[in-house]
């Protein structure tokens, strides 16, 4: 043992040695094993030599083997001492043998560097003896290009001095052929002299020139007025001189020809100018074709006459075109404003289509024209190329699609939608690519689609009255076997596709008619004024009028009051199911036009264009729709509430002093019962195509039938215990049907919104509690006042009054209650909060009536009651 001590003594202080004395960074363990991996766990950075020899000899039976280790371990060190010794040995020659070979690297550089040297002195030496070669053939170089230059420019000069005196020559002799020939070339060689301009010599011949040139524009343009005066124009005849000439004028100044293009244009049109002038019959509107063929002939005579007189690139007939198009867009702007009266609305679209047709045939005939029209618009949307059925015919839709909606729907509220993307391309009129034809005489018109617009408004105001006139006499249309067939009745008023399907027809034939968007933007307000008459003249004026409360109030007590009390007895008088109907389809009618709104709105901005979109806005109809949706789901929610106020009535009639046990559930719950099951399927199979408007009216009942019930409690005075528990199972049932509302007699049972839930456990838990604490015993004023506190915690001293009065407390003990509360309301109502929706046993202590019984016990009958009962 003393040997192992001695032994371990060692191990401990060859372990604290190495550890005290040298120790690696941990980069650099790292990169070790990184480079030489070991699983061995003597090359662990955090080895441990105490865990290493606990782990050789866990037990003291294992010390046994201890000679064993430590043969294997000096065995190891010595072969480590070996191998260390031969990479000491190995780097030591390497070391000497790598600076033998820097020695020999840096001599061979010398050498190199020695030689690169002489290289570079060789290579000035032969440069210099070049240049002394080349010396005399550079010179040589330059001499024959300054000779060349030379040369050069006097044969120039040579050719402009003569053919200025040439030019003169003709001029005189009015040879155009030749001289547009010479003209043009001297104005080549012209450009070679640009630097020498400052000799006088040079100055003096660029002067001459254009002086030449000067004297032909006006020479040509006389020449062509004598050729083609006012009293022969019709009569003059091209030549080879005109022809010759023309090319003189294509080398002149610009200038020169667009003074010659404007005065023989205007020549040819003088013509149509005294046979359309303002006063004469074929100026007016439905003589415009006449115009249209004059030219067409004209220009087929003048292409005969003249086209090979003119040079191709002139584009002559596409310039007379632009000119004429000016000239008509001008007069007809001038005579519709003259005459504005005695335009009507289908002379407009006439005169309108038969323009863009026009436009379209040049569109057509001059497909690549690169002459731009004097007044052409800067920036016109891409014209539609219609005939005469496309323009004033009335295009058909399939009538199972929205007019402005991108895909379809399904179901019975779809069946009386367009679709507005529907149309094919065969359908619709074909697109032009811009021009400058486009739109250059039709935007006259536009000023005037105010005419349009108007007669559109008429036309609205006819079909608005046949819409009251339609629905007064039908009513409703009968629904269609598929619509049977879905569930779903309460079908959108075909009157509301009608007028959709109008609107559309009017933006599409505006939109072709027109190229800015001023005309849709008054077209949007006529349609703003028709959407809120339809909403007041079809909907709200045809909603159905409900019977007031004072009324069923007075039903109930003319005799109805006693058949409520027993179960399976006829509603009282509500609306007929074909008023309910109505109701439905009015409020769907309504959803689907604010949703058609929308994307009118949408098809409108996209059309107008950026500019206009701002004055585009349907936010006020959506409004007013919105107003029909919630006022009909009001009215829906006001006749079940009347349906169910004989019943709330009769429930505050019956003696709740006298009941002495509880049984099955009174006669106001069944009737109330009878009248929801009665009504809701109806209401959810007429808005099976609204699911969120039937649930905003379920919300709706939750939030006022509940608060009517809890008032109509309290009215339920004086009550015993027995009679609270009866009417605590009748709230229970009620709250147990009002939670399924939604999926009130459906087949299929769908989970009711969170809100809606939220909305009934709320309002029917607390009347639970009203009715738990009428309940409990009042024997003791502080503890019901406790009890009170911690059911009701929201409560104030008003709702405490009418618990008390319900019991049948005195107006005298009633004060010592009220005191109780108000010291300990601030204090306990805060602790109490968590305890509203206690259970019905925390409500304990003795009877106060039902025959002596326990507290505790009626409780335990109520439960197994309302077990049962469920």
């Amino acid at each position: 043992m003393s040997a192992s001590k001695e032994d371990d003594g060692g191990l401990a202080k060859t372990d604290e040695i190495p550890n005290a004395g040298f120790r690696l960074p941990p980069e650099m363990l790292q990169a070790m094993q990184d480079v030489f991996p070991s699983n061995d766990p003597l090359d662990k950075p955090d080895f441990s030599v105490v865990d290493y020899i606990n782990g050789l000899f866990p037990t003291e039976q294992s010390l046994s083997n201890i000679d064993d280790a430590i043969f294997k371990v000096k065995t190891e060190i010595r072969d480590l001492d070996a191998e260390i010794r031969d990479t000491l040995h190995q780097q030591t020659e390497a070391g000497d043998e790598g600076q033998r070979a820097l020695r020999n690297a840096q001599g061979a550089i010398a050498q190199l560097f020695v030689q690169i040297r002489d290289i570079k002195q060789k290579a000035e030496k032969s440069e210099e003896v070049v240049k002394e070669i080349t010396c005399d053939i550079k010179q040589l170089d330059h001499a024959k290009k300054n000779l060349t230059a030379s040369i050069t420019t006097l044969n120039h000069l040579h050719m402009l001095v003569g053919g200025v005196d040439t030019l003169e020559s003709l001029q005189s002799r009015r040879q155009y052929g030749e001289i547009a020939n010479l003209l043009h070339g001297l104005m080549n060689v012209l450009e070679h002299f640009d630097k020498y301009l400052v000799i006088p010599e040079i100055r003096i011949l660029a002067d001459r020139l254009a002086k030449i040139r000067q004297e032909l524009g006006t020479q040509l343009l006389s020449d062509f007025q004598s050729a083609f005066s006012a009293a022969s124009a019709k009569q003059g005849t091209p030549s080879s001189q005109l022809a010759d000439a023309c090319r003189v004028v294509s080398v002149l100044d610009p200038k020169i020809k667009k003074e010659l293009l404007a005065w023989f244009i205007k020549m040819q049109l003088s013509e149509y100018l005294v046979l359309f002038e303002e006063s004469q019959d074929t100026a007016w509107l439905d003589k415009i074709d006449k115009r249209f063929n004059w030219l067409k002939m004209f220009l087929v005579d003048f292409e005969k006459r003249f086209g090979p007189m003119f040079p191709t690139d002139w584009e002559m007939s596409e310039r007379i075109t632009l000119e004429f198009c000016d000239i008509t867009r001008t007069e007809l702007g001038n005579i519709m404003a003259s005459r504005r009266n005695e335009i009507d609305v289908k002379l407009l679209l006439y005169a309108i289509q038969r323009t863009m047709t026009f436009e379209a045939f040049l569109n057509k005939r001059f497909p690549r024209l690169t002459v731009t029209a004097t007044a052409e618009p800067a920036s016109l949307p891409a014209l539609t190329s219609v005939s005469d059925q496309k323009l004033l015919s009335v295009v058909e839709y399939p009538d199972e699609k929205n007019p402005f909606e991108e895909g379809s729907g399904s179901g019975p509220k779809e069946e009386l939608k367009v679709n507005f993307t529907h149309l094919t391309v065969a359908d619709l009129p074909p697109k032009l690519d811009a021009s400058p034809f486009q739109g250059i005489i039709s935007r006259c018109f536009e000023p005037f689609m105010d005419i349009y617009v108007e007669s559109q408004d008429r036309n609205l105001t006819e079909l608005m009255d046949r819409f009251v006139e339609d629905f007064r006499t039908r009513g409703i249309p009968k629904p269609t076997e598929a619509a049977l067939q879905e569930g779903g009745l309460g079908i959108v008023l075909p009157s509301c596709a009608d007028l959709f399907v109008f609107f559309k027809k009017c933006m599409l034939q505006c939109g072709q008619l027109t190229y800015g968007g001023q005309a849709l933007v008054q077209l949007t307000g006529v349609f703003r004024k028709y959407l809120k008459a339809y909403a007041s003249r079809m909907l709200i004026a045809n909603l159905p009028k409900t019977l007031s409360t004072s009324a069923s109030i007075a039903a109930a007590t003319s005799g109805l009051l006693q058949t409520f009390m027993k179960e399976g007895e006829a509603a009282p008088t509500r609306m007929t199911e074909e008023e309910l109907r109505k109701i439905c389809s009015i409020l769907t009618t309504a959803e689907y036009c604010c949703e058609t709104v929308q994307q009118l709105e949408d098809k409108l901005k996209e059309k107008a264009g950026p500019t206009f979109a701002l004055e585009i806005d349907f936010a006020a109809e959506q409004e007013v729709f919105n107003n029909v949706i919630t006022t009909s789901i009001q009215l829906l929610v006001n006749d079940l509430e009347t349906s169910c106020e004989p019943a709330l009535i009769a429930m505050t009639k019956r003696q709740w002093l006298s009941v002495e046990a509880v049984g099955d559930q009174s006669g106001f719950v069944t009737a109330i019962l009878s009248h929801l099951r009665t009504t809701l399927p109806t209401l959810r199979t007429y808005l099976s195509s609204s699911r969120k408007f039937f649930t905003q009216f379920c919300i709706k009942f939750a939030n006022t039938f509940i608060p009517k019930y809890i008032a109509h409690i309290y009215k339920c005075k004086p009550i015993s215990p027995v009679g609270a528990e009866q009417l605590l199972l009748d709230t229970h049932m009620l709250k147990t049907v009002l939670l399924d509302l939604p999926s009130l007699g459906s087949q299929i049972s769908r989970k009711p919104p969170a809100s809606f839930t939220k909305i009934v456990l709320k309002g029917m838990t607390k009347a639970e509690m009203i009715l738990k604490v009428v309940m409990a015993p009042h024997d003791s004023p502080k503890i019901f006042v406790e009890k009170f506190l911690q059911l009701l915690p929201d409560s104030d001293t008003n709702e405490l009054q009418k618990i008390l009065e319900m019991k049948n407390v005195r107006r005298g003990d009633q004060a010592v209650f009220s005191d109780l509360y108000r010291n300990q309301a601030p204090s306990t109502s805060q602790s109490h909060a968590a305890h509203a929706h206690g259970d019905v046993s925390a409500l304990s202590g003795g009877g106060g009536g039902g025959g002596g019984e326990p507290e505790s016990g009626r409780i335990k009958k109520l439960e197994m009651l309302i077990r049962n009962r469920l």
